[in-house]
């Protein structure tokens, strides 16, 4: 059965990228108040943020090469691209926020 794109499959895929913006925008900020000492972050964030980057390219690299070598379409390719990046910066967004600023 032969699967018909629509653009509402390239939208999913726009929206997704704007989540990532936006998630990515609020960690950078977390982080940066961490490292001026105004937000609690743990002593392993800096090591954390350098191996979920590589982490997260990979696989959605490596995802997205092979559903291109089977004939995926480019909305699954780019999806696939996505979405380790996504799940990334939305745990991020998520355990960095529940943490807060530091007090005292």
């Amino acid at each position: 059965m032969v699967r018909i794109v629509t653009p509402m499959d390239y939208w999913a895929n726009a929206m997704q990228v704007g989540f990532v913006l936006a998630e990515a925008q609020g960690v950078i900020a977390m982080r940066l108040m961490g490292l001026a000492g105004f937000w609690s972050v743990p002593k392993t964030e800096n090591k954390r943020m350098l191996n979920e980057k590589v982490f997260a390219f990979v696989k959605g690299t490596t995802d997205a090469s092979f559903a291109a070598a089977a004939g995926k379409s480019p909305d699954i390719v780019a999806a696939l691209a996505i979405k380790p990046i996504r799940q990334a910066t939305r745990a991020n967004h998520k355990r960095l926020t529940k943490r807060g600023l530091k007090r005292g």
